[in-house]
């Protein structure tokens, strides 16, 4: 037999993906983009998780702009104060993430400056693995998503889904199932009967768990096939970029609308990784031109929903570290550690920045980054106890409390 790739498939690698609680594989490119489905009854906010793999440059995109340290340790790539956007008298926006300011000003954006893991970690591999298993000095090998997930009963056929990449991020590792599919326009209608068929053969006669593995396959398969048989249109004049991102934050505005049980998406973002040329703010300019394809997919997002639909979603971003703040010889940063996050939702209290600021000056920095003030688990804590219904926030990060910074509402 063949899956929907038309490769030879084998009852061996289904159950082989079966026995890691899997789905995600089956087909995929280069971006990652992962969902979650809850049980019904689920009532808390969709929770998506926004991933700018590379190692973000959290100065960058929210500027110190009252911290003399920032420009005497950039002087050629730092934004110029008569340019930044939305903002306090200490901090700003990069221009290039003009797209978003209208939900910095109505308060459904907001910034943590100054957060980051608990200790450094400049290895692009160990510090993402660490980041998204999230759980330092414990045996713990699951992704804290898949412990959350687990958490809040989320059991069914779109457990998790991942979008777009061929194997999914270690956030999601752990008993709950997840699917992967490239995007929901992508499945063949032939070719989603043929896996259907397939799986029923295969399967037949199986354990009850095994079986069950198929049966939740075959129905997310159904459930995708309706999606792209009835077509989609975004809402509210919302025009995506035609950007990987773009797409992917579409599938999942799609998913939210058509109310088929989602609870979680994590989508990647890559290319942050500016070693060199990251360039003032200016069309143009690597890091400019980067933030604004960035701010452009979200905002896109954002309208596509409108307020009833952002009411119910809180996206966060991360990083696996921030960046240097002394600009190297190349004009670009190199890996550093304390960075920013920004929160996007209508549970959102924003327009400003939150977190404790510890300062740029060379007794505040921790080998020539900045310090980390805030744990980036505490953060998400927060937002999961407060939007998502998680009661105990340890079960998903392990000796973390939940912040109390204030930049969401109980729902």
């Amino acid at each position: 037999m063949t899956d929907v790739c038309g490769c030879p498939v084998s009852r061996r690698k289904l159950l082989a993906a079966a026995g890691a609680g899997a789905f995600a594989g089956l087909i995929g490119d280069q971006l990652a983009t992962q969902l979650a489905f809850a049980s019904p009854g689920y009532s808390g906010d969709v929770f998506v998780l926004l991933s700018l793999r590379g190692g973000f440059d959290g100065l960058s995109a929210v500027v110190p702009a009252g911290d003399a340290g920032y420009y005497a340790a950039r002087p050629d790539i730092a934004v110029a104060k008569a340019k930044l956007l939305g903002g306090d008298s200490f901090f700003g926006l990069n221009p290039g993430l003009a797209a978003l300011l209208p939900y910095w000003k109505n308060g459904s954006l907001g910034a943590i400056q100054a957060v980051g893991q608990p200790a450094p970690n400049r290895s692009h591999f160990s510090a993402m693995e660490e980041l998204e298993r999230a759980a330092p000095g414990t045996s713990v090998r699951t992704g804290w998503l898949d412990r959350m997930m687990g958490g809040l009963g989320s059991d069914e056929a779109f457990g998790a889904v991942s979008v777009g990449s061929a194997m999914p991020a270690r956030v999601l590792a752990g008993p709950v199932p997840d699917l992967g599919l490239s995007s929901i326009d992508s499945f063949s209608l032939s070719g989603e009967q043929g896996m259907a068929a397939a799986m029923a053969s295969l399967y037949s006669g199986a354990p009850d768990a095994l079986a069950r593995t198929a049966a939740m396959t075959t129905s997310a398969l159904a459930t995708t096939a309706k999606l792209k048989a009835a077509g989609y249109t975004p809402a509210n004049g919302a025009t995506y970029p035609d950007s990987e991102l773009g797409k992917a934050l579409k599938d999942v505005a799609r998913l939210i609308k058509a109310n088929v049980g989602l609870m979680s998406a994590c989508v990647d973002s890559g290319d942050w990784d500016m070693h060199e040329n990251l360039g003032a703010a200016g069309p143009g300019q690597k890091m400019y031109d980067h933030l604004a394809a960035l701010a452009a997919a979200l905002a896109a997002f954002a309208a596509d929903l409108g307020p009833a639909g952002l009411g119910r979603v809180t996206l966060v971003t991360i990083s696996e570290f921030g960046r240097r703040v002394q600009q190297n010889g190349s004009g670009g940063l190199d890996h550093g550690y304390g960075n920013a996050m920004l929160v996007l939702g209508g549970g959102v209290r924003g327009g400003k920045v939150y977190g404790r600021w510890p300062g740029l000056s060379a007794g505040d920095l921790v080998d020539g980054d900045l310090a980390v003030t805030t744990d980036y688990r505490a953060v998400i804590g927060e937002i999961l106890k407060a939007r998502c219904g998680v009661t105990d926030v340890s079960g998903v990060f392990p000796g973390v409390s939940p912040s109390t910074l204030g930049m969401v509402k109980s729902r």
